[in-house]
């Protein structure tokens, strides 16, 4: 009894043996590769390009005081729509003092100046009435005597000038009331009332009191790469897709491309325009980020296939063809355009052809021998 014990529980453990040794090689041993297949098909490729950049609008300016002051009132705000004249903000002058000493000093000399030769006149006159002197002498104290009256009138004048920033005679304050100088809505007041202001001069650009722009002509401005630059040419049509705008797209016509590139990050960028055709059913607001696609090459019900399939060796671009079940040969092959997707073949493929697709794998790969 102990004799078949001893044999069972032997051979019990040679089975177990044998049978773990065959499934760690059957483990180890790899499955056979079988790989999926594509063909070349028909389609359309269109080679395009993307500019990035924003709509803006085309003529946008600024308005600046022709006085220094501080803003007493502001009669506009953002999103209004003004017209050339209408009244934009009003400015209160805050005089130079010493100015202003040295224009009182002068009104006070014209009229004592005045006062005198009023005296003058008034005796010579009298003398010339009597015809004691000659005419002739008796104008040179009546010109003396309009001078000193022009003279208070323009002292006056100036002292009028430092103090409210226009006379009497211009019969409006115009350069402390700002105005608009062209038609269009307003963008952007970037000052307060109470702020303080300086007008425009050699030496400074002044404060900008209001900006002010056409909306409906609008222009998107981008940048195109060097690389692609050379493919474009003005009059091009461009398709604007605005990121602000969910769904639409807006045509533009490309008018301006710049003759001089800027370095950015290490590549040469050019800037371009294009007209912008508005849409009056969605407002687009000035600084809104665009992309631009640029149509540089199409070609129609072309022969293409996916760009993976395609290997390189070299300059020498290839496939592998199936031959027979699951056996590839090496065919090289010359490409056209591309769309990053699929790519046009030229020459060395025919429509039936099954190229081997390495990304997709139906079992794990093995090592297979290519012709």
């Amino acid at each position: 009894m102990k004799k078949i014990l001893k044999t069972t529980l032997v051979i019990s453990i040679i089975v177990i043996f044998v049978g773990t040794i065959a499934y760690l090689y059957k483990k180890s041993q790899d499955k056979p590769v079988i790989y999926q297949t594509k063909t070349p098909f028909i389609s359309n490729i269109v080679k395009k390009t993307v500019a990035t950049g924003s709509v803006v609008p085309r003529k946008e300016i600024e308005i600046k005081p022709q006085v220094s002051g501080i803003i007493k009132e502001i009669f506009v705000e953002p999103g209004q729509k003004v017209k050339e004249g209408d009244l934009i903000a009003k400015v209160k002058i805050i005089p130079n003092m010493i100015n202003l000493n040295n224009a009182e000093s002068r009104v006070k000399k014209a009229e004592l100046q005045l006062k005198d030769a009023e005296l003058i006149f008034k005796r010579q006159k009298k003398i010339f009435d009597e015809g004691v002197i000659p005419k002739a002498e008796f104008q040179k104290y009546q010109i003396e005597f309009e001078n000193a009256k022009e003279e208070l009138n323009a002292a006056n004048n100036n002292l009028q000038l430092i103090k409210e920033g226009a006379t009497k005679n211009a019969g409006q304050t115009s350069n402390t009331l700002i105005r608009s100088t062209i038609d269009g809505m307003i963008l952007d007041v970037p000052v307060e009332e109470g702020n303080s202001v300086i007008e425009a001069n050699n030496f400074n650009d002044g404060t900008t009191i209001a900006s002010i722009a056409d909306m409906s002509d609008m222009i998107f401005k981008g940048k195109v790469d060097e690389s692609e630059v050379g493919k474009i040419h003005e009059n091009m049509k461009l398709v604007l897709s605005i990121g602000a705008i969910e769904g639409e797209s807006y045509d533009a016509i490309l008018e301006y491309i710049a003759p001089k590139g800027v370095e950015e990050n290490g590549a040469v960028q050019f800037e371009i325009k294009a007209k912008v055709k508005v849409d009056k059913n969605n407002f687009i607001r000035a600084g809104y980020s665009a992309n631009a696609n640029i149509v540089l090459e199409k070609k129609d019900s072309i022969m293409v296939i996916p760009e993976g399939l395609i290997k390189f060796d070299g300059d020498t671009a290839y496939v592998e063809i199936e031959t027979e079940n699951q056996v590839f040969e090496r065919k090289e092959i010359e490409l056209g355009i591309s769309d990053g997707i699929n790519i046009e073949v030229l020459k060395g493929l025919k429509i039936e052809d099954k190229i081997k697709d390495e990304n997709a794998i139906v079992e794990t790969p093995v090592k297979k021998e290519t012709k």
